[in-house]
């Protein structure tokens, strides 16, 4: 038999002989921890200084707060609005007052006198749901954590490959600023990686013409909207001390569902050492 070893059970009457009656009632069924409320305002300072309650039996009649107001007051606090709360009650036993009872968020409406294996199958049977839906939690959980982790995975491979790729990468924007950039990069034009997030391409980089340099992030988008890619253009990189890399240049869109340029993906090979020997 299931004992339920390790739930906590908090019981709410104002009566001392029903408290110590149910507390035996169930202690001889289950192995629970079972915390004791002899008013409604105890039972919400119990449930706000103990995280650990699983399930209320809560008595409807009582003196001051009664147990409709304390349900109330339970299901409107974050800590305590997903606490299951059995109604135990003598006196309101009509359909109105058990439809209120659900109203305020109870899950059982049970009258007195109560029998004792119907108190304690209630009992068992929301203590065996809550066990199913930690049990689906601790299953989420776990594939939550090998998820993160083949993501982090991922994200390490694909880090290693573009920190260790012989091209530069640049990532624009549509505007033509600067979001990304692999180390290759910022050896090549020498900056600082802080330096260039933000930085216009065209402060980096110019094509053969003057008025090409000027207005290529028009041309670009233009070329990029009708074909997707631009490949193998000869250009430059303008370095921080002004020199000039010569570069082949390949440009890449980025669009997202509605065919909209989200990013540009650019790769440029260093042409430095091809450029001296063609002149040799």
């Amino acid at each position: 038999m299931n004992r339920y070893r390790g739930f906590t059970l908090l019981i709410v009457d104002d009566h001392a002989h029903n408290l110590f009656t149910l507390r035996s009632l169930i202690e001889r069924h289950m192995d629970v921890t079972v915390l004791e409320a002899d008013s409604g305002q105890a039972a919400i300072d119990i449930t706000l200084s103990r995280p650990d309650i699983d399930l209320i039996i809560l008595d409807v009649q009582m003196p001051g707060m009664d147990g409709f107001q304390t349900a109330s007051l339970l299901k409107l606090r974050k800590r305590t609005r997903d606490i299951p709360v059995i109604f135990l009650t003598a006196a309101f036993k009509s359909e109105e007052f058990q439809h209120r009872g659900f109203a305020v968020g109870a899950v059982d409406y049970l009258l007195k006198p109560i029998d004792d294996n119907l108190l304690i199958n209630k009992i068992s049977a929301y203590f065996r749901l809550i066990e199913k839906e930690r049990a689906l939690n601790l299953v989420l959980e776990q594939r939550v954590a090998e998820r993160t982790a083949e993501l982090e995975q991922a994200r390490q491979y694909l880090a290693n490959i573009l920190n260790h790729m012989g091209e530069a990468l640049l990532v624009l924007s549509p505007k033509g600023e600067i979001k990304t950039v692999n180390p290759k990069a910022l050896r090549m034009l020498g900056y600082a990686e802080a330096d260039l997030i933000g930085m216009p391409i065209g402060d980096v980089f110019e094509e053969e013409g003057d008025e090409q340099a000027g207005a290529f992030m028009g041309t670009w988008l233009e070329a990029l909207i009708r074909t997707g890619a631009l490949s193998k253009i000869d250009a430059r990189f303008i370095a921080r001390d002004g020199r000039r890399v010569p570069i082949l240049f390949s440009r890449t869109a980025v669009k997202d569902a509605e065919g909209q340029i989200t990013d540009i993906i650019c790769i440029a090979k260093d042409m430095t050492g091809y450029v001296r020997a063609e002149e040799a």
